[in-house]
């Protein structure tokens, strides 16, 4: 929960709501084509093989660029807003300001500088769990499930028993409105709030690229996207709920030294600094279980791009190959984690271009999520006529949500948080969005003719014969 969050939508009605309309749009679309085509290349090959023949190619590569770069965007922007949500975390300890004019301050005033070095390494740690833990993350992704609803009951019980600043009433919970970005008419400045919503679904497609890790994917992984979404939901509505029960100045929390509202209405609910912060540590922790899952995922996104020769240096720096030691593609992570680095160092010169990676990260995906889908609708879904996770008739509709959410989703992504428009509230995400695009362009353009499209006869069973997490879940338990 960043400030823009309180910002952009129209007050706590915004919060109760926008995090189920993308919740519903996901579940609606969530890849019922991996049914068919269940490999870590994920919506790169559906693109492919549900394209006509002479148009699959290039198809695939427009696709598998903003699936790679949104997979690896979003990894970022997990990570960095993991460091700054800590930063904010340790400022609920307050100490005078020295002014002797009574205000206080948090007691780390971070320079640029200090929040990059603790990004590189929160990135780090997550990049380290996922290599050297990787035969134990089957444990760390039921451990994640576990914790996020241990983490939100605790945090809901303590902050609705104590309400040390008092509780608001359920109709200003469910149905207070209030403009604070200056866009009209209200409903956009509604819409416009999703960002936040989508980006908190957005990554549930990334699971995607597990699926040459896991035994029958076909049904297994639909079936752990439905579970995601439909937890995540959940989860969302029971922990924000409460939480707007507790905010009793949406202005005073906005402009809060801390910079991040959650400690902040933490720290006025509770009415201790050290209650705060203790409530506080299960999404820290969060943060890093995201932060390694997300890793996860995007390497193997990553490692299924490139063994197709669709990454510069693919070949010669070993994208492409599995890391025999580790059973994980290592080199394929390690560019992950090097691009993010060197994306995080935007911030030394810009805070406000560097959120720019959240939006665009959210369009790439929902770009690359959608063109399977729209490619399948007007083909008249033939291919899914004997895809184990099939919604039936419920499809049409299904799909057709989807790439209706789409194509609305992805210029209201690029829209200013609120009005008027200066450099601290502008919106880059379209000058990112369209710079990715640009250079997946530029490589076609010298490389496509030696690109063949993802290796369809390939089996599926790469990485699911290292010693990793995967086969470490078949021989406990067979499932995901």
């Amino acid at each position: 929960m960043s400030p823009s969050f309180l910002q952009w939508p129209i007050g706590p009605m915004s919060f109760t709501y926008q995090i189920e309309a993308p919740g519903v749009i996901d579940w609606a679309r969530s890849r019922f084509v991996l049914g068919v085509y269940p490999l870590a290349g994920g919506v790169y090959y559906q693109t492919y093989m549900l394209t006509p023949v002479p148009y699959r190619k290039l198809a695939a590569w427009l696709c598998g660029w903003c699936f790679t770069l949104g997979n690896i965007i979003i990894t970022l922007s997990v990570n960095f807003g993991t460091t700054l949500f800590f930063i904010g975390c340790i400022n609920v300890f307050r100490v005078d300001d020295g002014t002797g004019s009574g205000e206080t301050v948090g007691i780390f005033q971070a320079e640029a500088y200090h929040v990059y070095l603790i990004f590189l390494g929160i990135t780090s740690l997550c990049t380290a769990i996922s290599v050297f833990g990787n035969r134990w993350l089957h444990h760390l992704d039921t451990g994640t499930v576990i914790w996020t609803f241990l983490g939100t009951l605790a945090i809901v019980i303590c902050v609705l028993a104590i309400a040390a600043e008092g509780r608001r009433n359920a109709a200003w919970v469910f149905g207070g409105f209030e403009v604070n970005s200056g866009w009209s008419p209200p409903g956009w400045s509604f819409c416009i709030g999703l960002l936040h919503a989508a980006y908190a679904t957005s990554a549930t497609g990334m699971v995607v690229s597990m699926c040459e890790e896991v035994q029958r994917p076909a049904t297994q992984v639909p079936k752990a996207l439905v579970g995601a979404i439909l937890l995540n939901m959940l989860c969302g509505l029971i922990f924000l709920v409460p939480i707007c029960f507790v905010i009793n100045d949406i202005s005073a929390v906005i402009n809060d030294p801390t910079g991040q509202p959650l400690p902040a209405i933490l720290s006025s609910a509770i009415g201790n600094e050290v209650g705060a912060f203790v409530l506080t540590v299960p999404i820290i922790i969060l943060g890093i279980f995201c932060g390694t899952g997300c890793t996860t995922a995007a390497a193997r996104c990553t490692w299924a791009f490139a063994r197709d020769g669709a990454i510069p240096g693919s070949r010669r720096l070993k994208f492409d190959s599995v890391n025999q030691k580790f059973g994980l593609p290592l080199n394929a992570m390690m560019l992950c984690w090097l691009v993010q680095v060197l994306l995080g160092l935007i911030y030394l010169g810009s805070s406000a271009a560097f959120n720019a990676f959240n939006g665009s990260g959210v369009i790439f995906l929902t770009l690359s999520y959608v063109i399977p889908v729209a490619i399948s609708f007007f083909s008249g879904r033939k291919a899914l006529t004997n895809a184990q996770f099939n919604l039936g008739k419920l499809g049409w509709f299904a799909n057709a949500a989807s790439i209706a959410w789409c194509a609305f989703a992805i210029p209201l992504f690029s829209m200013p948080s609120a009005l008027p428009v200066n450099q601290s509230n502008m919106n880059y995400a379209c000058v990112v969005f369209v710079g990715g695009i640009a250079i997946a362009a530029g490589w076609y353009a010298l490389k496509g003719k030696q690109y063949d499209g993802p290796r369809t006869t390939e089996t599926t069973e790469v990485l699911a014969r290292q010693p990793s997490h995967a086969s470490a879940t078949r021989k406990s338990s067979g499932h995901v």
